[in-house]
């Protein structure tokens, strides 16, 4: 029996090719994108102050994403995605992404993963909402009282696959020190600084100023976002 898998870069490929709009793998057809043109006109910076604009709605209670009407939101979006930018975000519950920047279905192309790491599978997410969805900002976001970042600094023994993610956070603990916010901050900015290092996807775009990767801290208490870089 034949591999029917698809490799991260037969998937971007096949949702860039101009005019592609499906293709069979395995005997299953697979439909993409046929191109970016028709995603969000928004600049690299502009995308980024639209986050920056709806998390300050967010911390002073005037949020509007909600005001929608998820009929129309839905008709919008059920056949196409068009978010004008992504978020590598922690998984963790107490951050919870689109609210934190007022943002309704479609706008953002999620990512998350305890810890904010950028692993393999992160990286291709965020290359296809890149190259293929038209993404103009990717944000990597830290938060305050991480436990991701906490055990990393104990490196004590933990059940499961857990550890697993202490070799990726252990870099930005290993430059910043044990002091839990500094070790945060210092980790969303080694994993922004590696998506833009490790994909050609991502660092092509960026070189080319069609694309942005930043790096940003949201604090638990004030709802706030500050960005890191």
């Amino acid at each position: 029996m034949k591999d029917s898998s698809v490799s991260r870069r037969d998937l971007l490929q096949m949702g860039i090719a101009a005019g592609a709009t499906a293709c069979l793998v395995g005997g299953l057809s697979i439909s993409f994108p046929s191109s970016a043109q028709a995603q969000t006109t928004l600049s690299p910076a502009a995308a980024l102050d639209e986050l920056m604009a709806g998390n300050k709605r967010f911390t002073s209670g005037t949020l509007n994403a909600f005001e929608q009407d998820l009929t129309i939101l839905k008709q919008h979006t059920e056949e196409k995605q068009e978010p004008f930018a992504a978020v590598l975000s922690c998984a963790d519950s107490r951050v919870p992404v689109e609210l934190v920047f007022d943002q309704s279905i479609g706008r953002i192309f999620v990512t998350r993963l305890a810890g904010n790491v950028a692993t393999a599978e992160i990286i291709g997410s965020l290359e296809y909402g890149a190259a293929v969805l038209g993404t103009k900002v990717i944000l990597v976001l830290g938060h305050s009282n991480c436990g991701a970042v906490k055990a990393t600094i104990q490196g004590k023994e933990v059940p499961g696959q857990i550890s697993s993610l202490f070799s990726r956070i252990q870099p930005a603990v290993d430059q910043a020190g044990t002091q839990l916010e500094a070790a945060t901050k210092a980790n969303a900015k080694f994993q922004a600084s590696l998506l833009r290092t490790s994909s050609t996807v991502i660092g092509g775009m960026v070189k080319a100023g069609t694309l942005k990767v930043v790096s940003g801290h949201y604090d638990l208490g004030s709802g706030r976002v500050t960005l890191l870089e």
